[in-house]
């Protein structure tokens, strides 16, 4: 899961709720301090939320971009319903969609990882609301095997524990897989917090998604909206080579960001807005 390099809002962000056609979603809103450029609507991965962006608000704004990281619905602060038909992808689509138009439409769409696969589908649906489509650490179709693996007994496991049980697996595992040193307590918390305020039936439907996902690539190729495929050096969850092959069948702007790997938001924020901005100038024409 992707981890916040801090959690404190720049003075030009404020959390609120955005309302939209298909209810309340908790945001993360930067403004610039003159009228901006453009908007920016980013769409968290999966275990992920809003705070996943967090590093890259200010400077974004700082850009001229009013930038909103969104809380998807059953994700951390933003309410869901304990049925798994809610999260299908076309009802996730729709939500972004419906986050868009909120936002008065003309956005630059960016998709993390899982949310790059549900701003595709977004965009397959209707791409009149969007000046751009960027997919960060996203891959064609679904996931590597090793991670389909993972994600299928995670998938599992939240079938037959709860929240808190799986937490504590969670951990236990990933300390004996790759040790690290421990997250600064303020951090720690959040993760838990995080987890325990997501919808499990949330998390087990992306989580097929994940393991299923088609290869949507020649669809979106036909979609005449400027695209753009970032990614860090190195990847497990899709390998990077993948992604460029991606990219190549889209006519897309590629990005690699050196120094970072399935999270380059949070792992890189500066070169890794430096990109974006980069690529929303010449997009979106300010």
């Amino acid at each position: 899961m992707s981890r916040p390099p801090f959690l404190t809002l720049p003075p030009c962000a404020r959390a609120h709720r955005l309302s939209t056609s298909r209810g309340e979603f908790a945001v993360h809103d930067a403004r610039p301090t003159a009228p901006p450029r453009g908007t920016v609507l980013l769409v968290p991965g999966f275990t992920g939320s809003k705070e996943d962006f967090i590093a890259l608000l200010e400077p974004v704004a700082a850009a001229g971009y009013r930038a909103v990281a969104v809380d998807g619905r059953g994700q951390h602060e933003t309410e869901g319903p304990r049925d798994e038909a809610a999260y299908a992808q076309a009802e996730l689509a729709d939500d972004v969609l419906a986050q868009a138009a909120a936002l008065g439409g003309g956005v630059h769409l960016l998709g993390h990882s899982l949310g790059g696969l549900v701003s595709r589908a977004a965009v397959l649906a209707d791409a009149s609301p969007f000046r751009s489509l960027t997919l960060m650490s996203c891959g064609p179709a679904a996931i590597s095997a090793p991670q389909q693996e993972r994600t299928r007994r995670l998938i599992a496991a939240l079938g037959a524990y709860d929240m808190g049980a799986v937490w504590l697996e969670m951990r236990r595992a990933d300390a004996e897989s790759a040790p690290a040193a421990p997250a600064p307590p303020e951090l720690d918390a959040f993760l838990r917090r995080r987890w325990m305020g997501t919808v499990p039936e949330q998390l087990m439907a992306t989580g097929r998604q994940l393991t299923s996902e088609p290869d949507r690539t020649a669809e979106l190729a036909a979609v005449p909206l400027p695209k753009h495929v970032l990614s860090g050096a190195v990847d497990y969850a899709w390998p990077v080579p993948s992604m460029d092959v991606m990219a190549k069948e889209l006519s897309a702007v590629r990005t690699v960001v050196q120094g970072a790997e399935h999270s380059p938001n949070a792992e890189r924020p500066g070169p890794t807005a430096e990109a974006l901005v980069r690529f929303w100038e010449v997009s979106g024409r300010g």
